[in-house]
């Protein structure tokens, strides 16, 4: 009689999970439906050239979108080859190599910078000693260093796009200067990843990008995904770039050239490579060999530990993040382990978000950078818009 008892209350435990599982699939099946009726819409309103987004459950693709047009010129629409600019979702690439560097006992995160870069000495920090500065400052964004890489920004004919050389930003040490004491606030900097990006170069002996590519992109079988200019076999896939503004649609740099930026923001790459990269980040025990000869799970982990509070992303807008790990940003509103970072340069915009724990990740991307007056808020702007609807899918 217990035995029977046992079994029966075994079944409907069963039953119940099937049938709480069985709505719960519903609920994502239609919030997904939702989503790609929305994102359509919203493209369409406000004449964004071309965009993708896909979700992840489990390593696997459960929804995915592809809008509109690559290259309006050769009228080039946007599929699953498209090869988009990612921007600063470079950063995290340019932390998984420190990582390495350190798990190989070539550095430590605690090291001053200039124990890599002396000539950073020459930055004025009132502060204290340029020597009291990390590279774990640097890979939390509060060395103190200015946000741009130039410290020019009204958008005039004459400002460069970004340095080609070392020795263009070397030479404007002497007059940067340290806004805040290290380590006591998060601060949004360019510059902090670039100097990431030549101490690599100065501990491997690769240039940035061969060494991204020989200990991440190969081993992740990444093999589209490239820095700066488009190699001659995939030109046909690369997305050009757009601005709207006041109605007015005006064309980016096609195939631009980020230079001494390459660290920060050079990477372009199509979505099914970002997919392996989103694959490696929420793990996959059919390739633990090959994401452990990447980087250590628990270094990883450890980089999407809160290091410091964010009180608004990189543009002053409040709500997409609570804290900063080591180039990973955290948002705790949506769970303990909801991780991402965003990208926006030239016109491209995109937004990577996942979570480990709920084994989901997603991927948003545009080629248009549709620009509303300043102070707009994110109910008003096309992109905002679109990145809290993903952000609800979690």
């Amino acid at each position: 009689m217990i035995c029977r008892n046992v079994s029966f209350f075994l079944f409907l435990v069963l039953s119940l999970s099937v049938i709480t599982m069985s709505a719960q699939q519903t609920k994502n099946y239609e919030d997904l439906k939702s989503f790609k009726t929305l994102y359509e819409q919203e493209l369409k309103q406000a004449r964004v050239v071309g965009s993708s987004f896909v979700f992840l459950r489990d390593n696997k693709t459960i929804a995915e979108d592809y809008y509109g047009s690559a290259n309006l010129a050769k009228n080039q629409p946007v599929d699953e080859n498209t090869i988009y600019h990612w921007a600063s979702n470079t950063k995290p690439f340019t932390g998984i190599a420190i990582m390495q560097l350190r798990d190989h006992g070539l550095l430590k995160l605690d090291d001053p910078v200039t124990k890599y870069l002396p000539e950073l000495r020459a930055v004025h920090n009132p502060f204290g000693s340029m020597d009291d500065i990390t590279i774990r400052h640097l890979m939390t964004h509060s060395a103190g260093f200015r946000g741009g890489t130039w410290p020019w920004g009204k958008g005039k004919d004459w400002e460069p796009f970004e340095p080609t050389e070392y020795s263009q930003l070397v030479a404007m040490f002497p007059y940067t200067e340290i806004l805040f004491k290290p380590g006591s606030k998060f601060s949004y900097s360019n510059p902090g990843i670039i100097f990431l990006g030549k101490i690599i170069e100065k501990l491997s002996g690769d240039d940035y990008e061969v060494y991204i590519d020989k200990n991440i992109l190969k081993p992740l079988e990444m093999y589209r995904s490239y820095f700066d200019t488009t190699p001659y076999h995939l030109l046909k896939y690369r997305s050009h770039s757009y601005f709207i503004e006041n109605g007015k649609r005006t064309e980016g740099h096609f195939d631009a050239n980020t230079g001494i930026t390459v660290s920060n923001s050079g990477l372009n790459s199509p979505l099914p490579d970002m997919i392996k990269y989103l694959n490696f980040l929420v793990g996959d025990t059919r390739m633990r060999e090959v994401y452990e000869g990447v980087l250590k799970r628990s270094s990883l982990e450890e980089m999407w530990q809160p290091q410091l509070p964010t009180e608004a992303d990189a543009n002053g807008n409040k709500g997409f993040t609570t804290d900063i790990g080591l180039t990973f940003f955290l948002d705790k509103n949506l769970g303990p382990t909801h991780l991402g970072h965003g990208g926006d340069q030239n016109g491209f915009i995109s937004y990577i978000d996942f979570d480990p724990s709920m084994r989901e990740a997603s991927i948003i991307v545009f080629n248009t950078n549709v620009i509303y007056p300043k102070n707009t808020p994110q109910e008003k702007n096309v992109v905002g818009r679109l990145r809290n609807a993903v952000r609800s899918l979690f």
